[in-house]
């Protein structure tokens, strides 16, 4: 069973195709930009509306999002596709008419063929009907080359796109565990300056060592993160899975995205240190940067 390789793609994109023969030459190009959901705009010759369906069917084979812009173009070369139609019946009212006038006033029926022909319908010009099936093979296959190099384009924005997200999800693991041995350091300081500020204030008071503890204790309820950095580091890893093992994930960074910016909005309300606020802050700043990356994926 062939492996299914995951790509991760960008919503910007563009694709072209140029099928040109004796006969016709056909030309697709598309484009296309960031949206919520999928939405193609087609623009093509009249000739070619029948196959829109089929056109946006084949499309949703290569594009989950984005705006798409599609444009074709179409031209015939064929100097047999425009027949000439002789309208008998119509050219024999013409010249019956005619001879009644002849006779009804008694003068010379003068008609000949190249005036009779120039009278209005005798001759029409009229384009040949295409063959829907032939023509619907090209249309196909122009699409179908330009849609793949279009996704070819987003997937080479995608890897750029997953590279930088990756880097700076690493950057953000740096600062989780950077808050994570400093939050320990910041309980023992902060006993340490309650011990000191007793001390100062009772003498050689003797300081109940339960008293002090309790005190400890909620300062440091108060101010742990612990729940957060856990939860916050398991969105990180779970966001650098799904860009190694999806693909069409773009909704799903995000909404993993808005959780790892609760978690870090959490941790910087409960800062009690200047070095962990400035981390937070850091984390958020990181975490924007991300989701600004993500808003490119499909």
């Amino acid at each position: 069973m062939k492996e299914r390789v995951i790509m991760i793609k960008s919503m910007t994109g563009f694709g072209r195709c140029e099928i040109a023969g004796v006969d016709r030459k056909i030309t697709v190009e598309m484009k296309a930009v960031n949206h919520r959901y999928c939405d193609m705009t087609i623009k093509m010759p009249k000739k070619l509306s029948f196959f829109e369906a089929g056109i946006r069917n084949l499309l949703k084979q290569y594009i989950g999002r984005g705006k798409i812009d599609i444009y074709i173009t179409y031209e015939d070369y064929t100097e047999n596709n425009v027949c000439v139609k002789y309208n008998a019946d119509l050219a024999r009212e013409y010249f019956t008419n005619l001879e009644k006038i002849s006779k009804e006033f008694g003068i010379e029926n003068d008609i000949r063929v190249s005036t009779l022909s120039r009278y209005p319908d005798v001759f029409t010009l009229e384009e040949q009907t295409i063959d829907e099936k032939e023509l619907w093979a090209l249309v196909e296959e122009a699409v179908k080359t330009a849609a793949a190099r279009f996704v070819e384009t987003r997937i080479q924005e995608g890897e750029h796109l997953k590279q930088d997200i990756v880097s700076k999800l690493d950057s953000m693991l740096t600062m989780v565990e950077f808050i994570e041995r400093r939050s320990p350091e910041i309980v023992n300081e902060y006993r340490n300056k309650l011990l000191a500020k007793v001390t100062e204030l009772l003498g050689d008071t003797k300081v109940e060592e339960s008293r002090l503890l309790t005190e400890v204790t909620i300062f440091a309820d108060k101010i742990c993160v612990d729940e957060e950095t856990v939860r916050l580091r398991s969105h990180i890893i779970n966001m650098k899975e799904a860009l190694e093992d999806s693909d069409n994930v773009g909704r799903k960074l995000d909404f993993i995205a808005q959780e790892m910016n609760r978690e870090a909005n959490t941790i910087l309300s409960k800062a009690n240190d200047l070095e962990v606020s400035n981390k937070a802050i850091d984390l958020k700043t990181e975490i924007e940067k991300v989701r600004e990356q993500i808003q490119n994926i499909e």
